[in-house]
């Protein structure tokens, strides 16, 4: 599940999840952009380093963010380098198959664990015309089954598989011995992982399909700050239980 600051870090921590991702989800959930392109690194670590001191068990994983790993793998390794020494993260994750495989080594090379984000990458919206379904037609499904076994062989030592067909989600789990976390790939994954904003119904307007909201805190965040308006406008609040 994602986490971006100390609180909800310590939240899902305390809850019992088993890893957690200072995603660059940020950039559109938490910053006001409208995508997670604009994220920059810095943001990042700080995002990541907030986190950080919220997790005492599960694994922190943080996203490399746009351009920070695709020009080159000594900048790659310097970007991961950062979120790990001053992020405060275990792991970092970045998006792309063959044509990131050049920083993948370098990022392991320089004894950091990387995990792979393949199908859906919010990165590339551009190149792939927005957010859609990967892996639909043959030719598609074979590229990112190609580019699965590639980061399997590179050492990642886990692969997220979003917005992809249910068949192939379950079909690469069963080709693969590293696991697989699925985000819209379908139930046979060895792990999901949602935005903690989608799944708490914080995030404003449509979700994704693959999202299922367990709470509708938007709505009761509104209600709350409204009720909080009335009373004091109305000078029932502070009563006398708050004052001193």
């Amino acid at each position: 599940m994602t986490c971006y600051d100390a609180a909800t870090a310590r939240l899902i921590d305390e809850a019992g999840i088993d890893m957690a991702l200072a995603g660059d989800s940020l950039a559109n959930t938490r910053l006001g952009y409208p995508n997670t392109i604009p994220i920059s690194l810095e943001e990042m670590i700080h995002h990541t380093k907030a986190a950080a001191r919220g997790i005492k068990r599960a694994l922190l994983v943080a996203d490399l963010p746009f351009l920070s790993y695709e020009a080159a793998s000594w900048e790659a390794a310097i970007a991961a380098g950062r979120l790990i020494k001053e992020g405060g993260a275990h792991a970092v994750k970045m998006e792309g198959g063959r044509r990131v495989a050049n920083s993948v080594k370098a990022l392991i090379n320089a004894n950091i664990p990387v995990m792979g984000h393949l199908g859906l990458t919010p990165q590339s919206i551009h190149m792939k015309g927005g957010y859609h379904v990967q892996g639909r037609k043959p030719p598609e499904a074979n590229a990112i089954m190609a580019d699965a076994k590639l980061l399997q062989y590179l050492g990642v030592f886990c692969l997220v598989l979003e917005g992809i067909p249910a068949p192939l989600g379950r079909c690469i789990t069963k080709t693969l011995k590293i696991p697989t976390i699925g985000i819209g790939a379908g139930p046979d994954c060895d792990g999901q992982i949602l935005v903690l904003d989608d799944m708490l119904g914080i995030s404003e307007g449509p979700t994704p399909k693959f999202v299922k909201k367990y709470a509708d805190l938007n709505k009761m965040m509104k209600q709350s700050v409204a009720q909080y308006i009335k009373e004091v406008r109305s000078h029932r609040f502070p009563a006398t239980e708050n004052c001193y």
